[in-house]
């Protein structure tokens, strides 16, 4: 094993993803949890008889997870099972207003035809080819490098190219020039949520967010929290050491830059470079220390991501049949994010069902138990966890009406409170410290945003960033890319190190 040591704080899939890299090229690799299991925002709940993924729901991308493997000497398919899906998701408006979308865009478009009429369906194609455009602009020249930059864009795809992807325009409207149909607007619009930000306010380049789905939508054999384990187990047979219940309460630095951490218990764990999984606001805000605080930028809790409220729980269903992926759409989206804005949670809030035992087609999977079946429900929450958290009546109204929303929609659901677990702002809070609840880093609220996001090299050096709150943005995959990217960054740097280790320079020093 070679010398260089490395501690990765927080075990989601970024800081996984990068320990397994590290550990396979023979770093001393020591990933520090505090949580008892890893995953970060991939975790689990068990309300009742049976785990529920309670993070994200939709893998795409494999291709990014298949790289990580791959650096490690490994094959995907060898720990994971994914099965493809031909739906991609059921939409519901009213009980007679539903449109399913499929992995063939020829068949939504038809789907689409059918909904609203042949020119919202050649409005789709168009849409598609759009935002195709806007993914292979963005994807090489900036997606995948691990700095975010203007300028750096602005050379490798070039001005033209940007110019044609609409980067100052805002999604709304940009929709509006395809759609016609309000619930096509509305669907489509969604797709800003995917990152935490608002239809009205995120820029028209997260179009390519439909693309990324289109291109493929899998289903994880085991759940969602499977990548998360496999991973770690993975990282733990190439010897990285993984400690659960380790909370980091400090990184430690000395002569401006970092050498290690500092646990809560007192124990302190040097290393030639630390890389840090946690949401960055956790560092701007001092929750690891003042050396720590200028590592970042500041992070505005004004420029925080959604938030959410979920229910994991087991329940008996009727009316409309669910597939793995339904949503029950608000009848008034504006008013929904203006209550949003505003900081309350929504009066007539849209929301998403994942029926995780159900395939795309609303078959039950065969292992599933006859009778409740397992579901998370997600409805947009402020991220004012910390700073206004919803009162224990604001929050029973917003139960009240998404539960009323999914009647309205066709959707009867026998709930047991007892197998229901309810997690909130607040809760999220405490879960990701630092973020008000905010799950996806900084809102991608207008065209810097984007460039806001630091990228792996935090300003001080030896302490390294990973996770959905960086660049390239939240989600699995691009977690797992900004792993990926990471730890390439600190073989490059320590590799850099140890070539210029012991150069004498004038007055006897000598370059660290």
């Amino acid at each position: 094993m070679r010398s260089e040591r490395v501690v990765v704080v927080g075990a989601g899939i970024g800081g996984l993803s990068a320990a397994l890299i590290l550990a396979a090229r023979g770093l001393n690799v020591t990933v520090l949890e505090r949580a008892a299991t890893p995953g970060g925002k991939l975790r689990e709940a068990t309300p009742g008889t049976a785990r529920i993924d309670c993070g994200p729901t939709v893998l795409t991308m494999p291709d990014v997870l298949a790289d990580v493997f791959a650096d490690a000497g490994e094959s995907l398919s060898a720990h994971l099972t994914l099965h493809p899906s031909t739906v991609l998701a059921r939409h519901a408006w009213s009980e007679t207003e539903r449109l399913d979308l499929f992995a063939n865009i020829d068949r939504s478009a038809d789907a689409i035809g059918v909904l609203a009429g042949a020119a919202e369906a050649r409005g789709f194609l168009e849409f598609c080819a759009r935002a195709r455009r806007i993914h292979q602009t963005l994807d090489r020249p900036f997606m995948r490098r691990p700095e975010p930059s203007m300028t750096g864009l602005l050379r490798r795809a070039g001005p033209r190219a940007l110019l044609g992807i609409s980067p100052f325009g805002r999604l709304w409207p940009a929709l509006g020039r395809h759609f016609r149909d309000p619930r096509l607007q509305q669907l489509f619009g969604r797709y800003a949520t995917y990152c935490g930000s608002s239809p009205f306010l995120a820029p028209a380049t997260l179009m390519l967010v439909a693309h990324v789905e289109q291109s493929g939508v899998w289903l994880v054999e085991g759940g969602m929290h499977r990548i998360a384990a496999a991973v770690a187990s993975l990282a733990a047979a190439r010897g990285a050491r993984i400690r659960y219940g380790a909370e980091v309460a400090g990184i430690v630095a000395a002569r401006g830059r970092c050498r290690g951490v500092r646990l809560a218990d007192g124990e302190r764990i040097e290393a030639d470079a630390v890389l840090c999984n946690a949401d960055v606001a956790a560092l701007s805000s001092g929750a690891f220390g003042g050396p720590a605080r200028s590592a970042v930028a500041a992070t505005s809790p004004a420029r925080r991501s959604l938030s959410a409220l979920t229910w994991a729980l087991e329940a008996d269903t009727a009316g409309l049949e669910l597939l793995r992926h339904t949503v029950f759409f608000s009848p008034d989206y504006p008013a929904e994010f203006a209550d949003l804005r505003a900081g309350r949670l929504p009066r007539a809030p849209t929301v998403y069902v994942c029926a995780q035992d159900r395939d795309d087609a609303g078959r039950r999977s065969a292992g599933a138990a006859a009778g409740a079946e397992r579901l998370l429900l997600i409805v947009n929450a402020p991220p004012t966890g910390d700073t206004r958290p919803s009162s224990d009546s604001e929050i029973r109204q917003c139960e009240t009406q998404t539960f009323s929303e999914l009647r309205r929609c066709g959707l009867v659901m026998h709930r047991r409170p007892e197998r229901t677990e309810l997690t909130t702002p607040a809760g999220f809070a405490r879960l990701f410290p630092a973020t008000g609840g905010g799950l996806y880093g900084q809102a991608s609220h207008g065209w810097r945003a984007t460039f806001r996001r630091p990228g792996v090299r935090s300003r001080m050096p030896g302490l390294y960033l990973a996770g959905g709150s960086t660049h390239p943005g939240p989600g699995v995959p691009m977690a797992a890319l900004s792993g990926r990217m990471a730890a390439a960054a600190i073989l490059q740097d320590l590799a850099s190190t140890n070539r210029s280790a012991g150069t004498a320079i004038a007055g006897g020093m000598s370059t660290p």
